[in-house]
């Protein structure tokens, strides 16, 4: 009885054992499911945060690119907007240009002169006397209006207004300036100087090229000033034309003799501190 009691007892104690280790591996299951529940949880967070994440890079993005593309747009419309002024500025500047075609300028005559006879019968007497072939070719020359720029005198100022005549005929007045060219005008043993009535602009942009030109000139390159500010030089028996002065730095850079002998940059630096 005793060994069926002490079997029975050790049964149960067994079967308790049994179920209380039933118990810890339920128990380590529940934690087990639920770490990994948690662990779901945070990657599925995770997962929506990086989602959240690439959305908002992506809509910041979108919007740089749309920013980008705005930009590049209102870029293009800009260059549209610069280009179109820059037509018209010369537009504006060949049509003044062209209504000035028949003016030219007198440098240097005497005011006391005008006391004896008017700018018209003076201005006819240089023609006469230093390009009678005009005056062969078309006869007396009829002058439109003449008058002293600035109109009124002023006697703090040692040097004569400059003479401005209006031709009715436009080519009269570039005979002139030709006839200028190749010998100094003069009126009564006084050397007078003639110059094209053209747009501010454009006169800046011609003195613009004044130190090339004279370098030109020395160096026996038949320079020329041509219209509306473009100079041409004769080298190696054919004529070169440039609009603007970076071209001929170009052109220079390429000839490393003739760079040496303008020294482009050089002769700009001093014309500007001159002009400063």
């Amino acid at each position: 009885m005793k060994d069926e009691a002490k079997q029975m007892k050790d049964e149960v104690k067994k079967m308790k054992d049994e179920e209380n280790e039933m118990k810890d591996e339920e128990k380590r299951m529940k934690d087990d499911l639920q770490r990994k529940s948690d662990q779901k949880e945070k990657d599925e967070q995770k997962v929506k945060d990086e989602i959240q994440s690439l959305r908002t890079r992506i809509q910041l993005e979108s919007s740089d690119l749309t920013r980008q593309q705005d930009t590049i747009k209102q870029n293009q419309k800009n260059k549209k907007i610069e280009e179109n002024m820059k037509h018209l500025i010369h537009k504006t500047e060949d049509l003044e240009n062209r209504s000035r075609r028949d003016i030219l300028g007198i440098i240097s005559l005497p005011e006391d002169h005008d006391k004896r006879k008017s700018p018209d019968i003076i201005l006819q007497k240089i023609i006469k006397e230093n390009c009678p072939d005009i005056l062969e070719q078309e006869g007396k020359v009829e002058i439109e209006r003449i008058h002293r720029s600035p109109p009124v005198l002023n006697p703090q100022l040692t040097t004569p207004r400059n003479v401005i005549a209006k031709f009715k005929n436009y080519q009269t007045k570039e005979k002139i300036l030709q006839a200028a060219k190749k010998k100094p005008l003069r009126y009564h043993r006084i050397t007078v100087r003639t110059m094209q009535d053209l747009a501010a602009s454009t006169l800046k942009d011609r003195k613009a090229w004044n130190m090339i030109f004279w370098k030109a000139r020395e160096l026996g390159l038949q320079p020329r000033i041509k219209y509306p500010a473009k100079l041409t030089i004769f080298l190696q028996d054919k004529v070169w034309s440039f609009n603007k002065i970076e071209e001929f730095q170009e052109f220079a850079k390429k000839r490393p003799d003739l760079n040496r002998k303008f020294d482009v940059q050089a002769q700009n630096s001093r014309e500007s501190s001159k002009g400063n």
